[in-house]
């Protein structure tokens, strides 16, 4: 028998697990303003986004109010896989109540903005659920060692 690899610096055919796991973290970033890029594109194509709804006026606050949460989480998964004893399920706790929380200004006060209607609250709603779905769906599947302790750690060594 051979051992799968002691190193616990190193990941898979020797590539370090931090270069990895920055890369998994890049590689989601660009595919959530991506999503949502296209999210906002489509919403624009469905309904006309009122001018003077500073939001939607171009694309670049999407991409900005997706890269910060993308990198914040990337940061809190980091954390957890080194610290928590289910960084999975402890990530996808705190993604979900954050996601909520995100929620409640669109409902609340994103309504009473100038030039704000419910197609465009609808489209930034909609832009917060693609954010986290492609976020924590990306971190947790391909992330290094990615269900690790799910799949191996009922089998002895």
């Amino acid at each position: 028998m051979t051992a799968i690899g002691t190193n616990r610096n190193m990941g898979i055919a020797g590539v370090p697990t931090r270069g990895r796991f920055a890369l998994v973290g890049l590689t989601t970033t660009i595919t959530a303003i991506v999503a949502n890029a296209l999210v906002y594109f489509a919403g624009r194509a469905l309904i006309s986004y009122d001018p003077e709804f500073i939001i939607f006026q171009n694309v670049s606050p999407t991409i900005i109010f997706t890269v910060f949460p993308a990198v914040i989480a990337t940061l809190l998964y980091g954390f957890l896989r080194r610290f928590a004893a289910r960084p999975e399920r402890t990530f996808t706790i705190i993604a979900a109540a954050v996601l909520l929380a995100s929620l409640v200004p669109d409902l609340t006060y994103i309504p009473s903005v100038e030039g704000a209607s419910a197609g465009q609250t609808t489209i930034l709603l909609l832009m917060h659920v693609v954010a986290a779905v492609v976020i924590v769906g990306m971190l947790i599947s391909l992330a290094p060692g990615a269900g690790y302790r799910q799949s191996w750690s009922s089998h002895p060594v």
